[in-house]
């Protein structure tokens, strides 16, 4: 039996008859009694080929559910058309060809059975209705209405045992649905539309479906997937048979292969100029699966960060390179020989200024300023000037020394250091 083929819920079960016209007359007039008092019309199973006209002596206004299933109908009724207060209509198993417009005057109607006829179409304005439950299996239906995306409320749409080929794209609109049963039809593929919709049951069965779109990976709320008797090729049938839990396995391993190859997929993520330690070179052994942003990472220090590292560390460091420098610097001035005060080699003055000024240009050197307490201001000699030069045996190796020296946190003692010098320096020519 096809999925809702069973009554609807909540219907009594039909009265018994014993065969005689006057007995089904007068179970079909207890039938519209039972109707105007309590809201529920039940004429299943009384071979009937019209509405009862009986029924314009009872006031219908007030049915809610009208179960005329097993029956030789060949169209909907126009008298129920006119129940507004209908939610629940079953023409299960009759032999209606056609809905009628007026079918549109129901708009409390939520749940319509008309399986197992001889619908060849669904009409446009059936999708007006805010029906949550369609059920129109077993019928000559070709194909769908592009307005069936139209239905914001369906939730269960049941289209089986049709000649439906395509299903339309427009199904991907249909927001509220969970079950969707198109069985034994003539689909040979599905829409990419419905890996959109939230569905909770999904049967493709006995079609031409040879494969699975991969995205139809993302039903994360799927629980059931019937998908026997179907061509399939991806995934193979072998994979099929284990069930859903492999089936989007092999969806997802499918997605990843469809990703472009490693090299355009490295230039995408880091642009041109931005190193990486994705290249052969440094780690040729790696795949995809291997792919590490290095955050909070312990090895390959030199080609990763860490997110855990204190940039107090790095000050600190800095500050204790500085320190040895200049106890370095202060023990080698103190290994030079000094000027004594009758004269003497003076190398350790000297070369003391030409560190400080050997990033200047000789011949663009400016003389410095004399100490306000100087009472004559003559530049140095030629001469001087030339041994200044000559007693730096590696000036590249002093300028870079020098860089040291111009940072911030020590300007301010090599200024004084300068201040001094130039301080002996005059006194020495005023001698």
């Amino acid at each position: 039996m096809a999925l809702g083929d069973e009554d609807p819920p909540l219907l009594a079960p039909p009265p018994t008859t014993d065969g005689s016209g006057a007995n089904l007359s007068r179970s079909v007039e207890k039938a519209l009694d039972e109707a105007a008092a309590t809201g529920i019309l039940n004429l299943s199973n009384r071979k009937l080929r019209d509405f009862p006209r009986a029924a314009g002596n009872h006031d219908l206004s007030d049915v809610t559910r009208a179960d005329l299933s097993k029956n030789r109908l060949s169209e909907v009724p126009d008298e129920v058309c006119q129940f507004i207060s209908l939610e629940v209509l079953n023409l299960y198993h009759n032999c209606v060809r056609t809905i009628p417009a007026s079918i549109g005057n129901l708009q409390s109607l939520t749940y319509l059975n008309v399986s197992r006829s001889h619908l060849c179409a669904l009409p446009a304005y059936l999708c007006c209705l805010p029906l949550k439950v369609l059920i129109v299996s077993n019928n000559k239906l070709t194909a769908l209405p592009k307005d069936i995306g139209c239905f914001p409320q369906l939730r269960e749409l049941d289209v089986s045992c049709n000649e439906i080929q395509r299903l339309p794209p427009q199904i991907g609109n249909l927001e509220s649905l969970r079950e969707l049963n198109v069985r034994r039809n003539q689909l040979d593929c599905l829409p990419e539309e419905i890996s959109e919709l939230p569905l909770v049951r999904l049967d493709f069965s006995c079609n031409k479906i040879t494969r699975i779109p991969v995205c139809y990976r993302h039903l994360r709320h799927l629980q059931n997937i019937l998908l026997d008797n179907n061509p399939l090729q991806s995934p193979p049938a072998q994979v099929c048979t284990k069930g859903k839990i492999h089936i989007f396995k092999y969806l997802n391993i499918e997605a990843c292969r469809a990703v472009p190859d490693l090299t355009d997929f490295h230039q995408v993520i880091h642009p041109q100029g931005f190193s990486s330690c994705f290249s052969s070179d440094s780690c040729p052994s790696r795949g995809l699966n291997g792919l590490d942003s290095g955050f909070n990472s312990v090895d390959s220090g030199s080609k990763r960060w860490s997110g855990n590292e204190s940039a107090d560390e790095f000050t600190d460091l800095s500050l204790r390179m500085m320190e040895l420098s200049q106890e370095q610097r202060q023990l080698r001035d103190s290994q030079q020989p000094r000027r004594t005060e009758n004269g003497g080699t003076g190398e350790a003055d000297f070369e003391q200024i030409d560190f400080i000024d050997s990033s200047v240009n000789e011949d663009n050197e400016v003389a410095a300023p004399e100490p306000p307490g100087s009472r004559h201001h003559h530049n140095p000699p030629q001469d001087q000037r030339r041994e200044r030069s000559s007693s730096s045996p590696d000036k590249g190796g002093l300028l870079r020394d020098g860089e040291g020296k111009r940072r911030p946190d020590t300007l301010q003692i090599w200024q004084e250091r300068e201040r001094q010098s130039q301080n002996q320096a005059g006194e020495r020519r005023e001698r």
